[in-house]
């Protein structure tokens, strides 16, 4: 039957001097898979609502991730939906919005989520490969880690301590100015970790926690140095933090040069990097052996 009405169709159109739909012409493609001139004008229209792009970078940016997504194919790489759908909604919550308002946002723009369910495809496929063929490019040295981490060890970073940390909630109990003020009053009056529980309760809405042992390195640089000047048995400044206003009390303090947790940060900042230079070397050598034509 359809076979049958096809022409038929047809027919009628252009007796009625109705145009016939014209196909999307095609502005490059990939290893023989087609990138159209809609595909483009799509990622334009996204690429517009995240600053600007031209028609050049939107069609680059496409053929790019072809080749990625190709190359996952290749590897046996897949990307399911969830993981399409999780992603979406990481973007939706880094823009401090939910899916329905995003998806709005979208559309108030002419974006498809199409569109940028498909970019997002390429991006998971792209990592999931750099997992698995780059990072067996990467090599780190140990023994530059170790000059490093020893060179960036102040004095101020050369303490363990174990610490308390009493934190002034803010809300009801009041905001942020006024809970710095009780804070400062708790301090004046605290006589050490022993007895900062007690002090606690005459006050309102006040945590004491144990947070433990915490090498110097583990804790901001401002935080670490003003520990570094006091002794047991005393306590920071009151800081304002996301959940209230902190001070950490000193319930011991030692002498310990430990490079681990500067030897990690190091490791993983060098790590990232080599590993985007390398991602990049083989994303190149794959446009490179690809056939692409525009």
């Amino acid at each position: 039957m359809t076979r049958l009405l096809a022409p038929v169709l047809a027919a009628l159109m252009l007796a009625f001097g109705l145009a016939l739909p014209a196909l999307a012409a095609t502005a490059a493609t990939v290893n023989g898979v087609p990138i159209s001139d809609l595909d483009v004008s799509a990622r334009i229209k996204l690429m517009e609502l995240e600053g600007g792009g031209s028609r050049k970078a939107a069609l680059e940016a496409l053929i790019t991730e072809q080749v990625q997504l190709q190359e996952a194919q290749r590897l046996g790489i897949t990307v399911s939906e969830a993981d399409v759908d999780g992603a979406y909604q990481q973007v939706a919550r880094n823009v401090k919005l939910g899916t329905d308002k995003l998806n709005a946002l979208l559309a108030e723009r002419g974006v498809s989520q199409a569109t940028m369910r498909a970019r997002l495809k390429a991006a998971i496929a792209w990592q999931r490969v750099a997992q698995v063929a780059v990072m067996a490019r990467v090599e780190i040295s140990d023994l530059e880690l170790d000059k490093k981490a020893e060179a960036a060890l102040s004095p101020d970073m050369s303490f363990d301590y174990v610490v308390k940390e009493v934190l002034f909630l803010t809300g009801p109990a009041g905001g942020a100015a006024a809970r710095t003020g009780q804070a400062n009053q708790y301090r004046k009056a605290f006589k050490g970790c022993d007895s900062a529980v007690d002090l606690s309760l005459s006050y309102t809405d006040v945590a004491v926690r144990d947070l433990g042992r915490r090498h110097a390195t583990q804790l901001p640089d401002g935080l670490a140095k003003e520990m570094a000047k006091l002794t047991v048995g005393q306590i920071t400044k009151p800081r304002t933090t996301e959940g209230g206003v902190s001070m950490l009390a000193i319930c011991q303090k030692d002498a310990a040069e430990d490079t681990t947790f500067i030897k990690n940060k190091l490791r993983n900042e060098q790590g990232q990097a080599a590993m985007k230079t390398e991602a990049e070397k083989y994303l190149a050598e794959l446009r490179k052996k690809a056939t692409i034509t525009y």
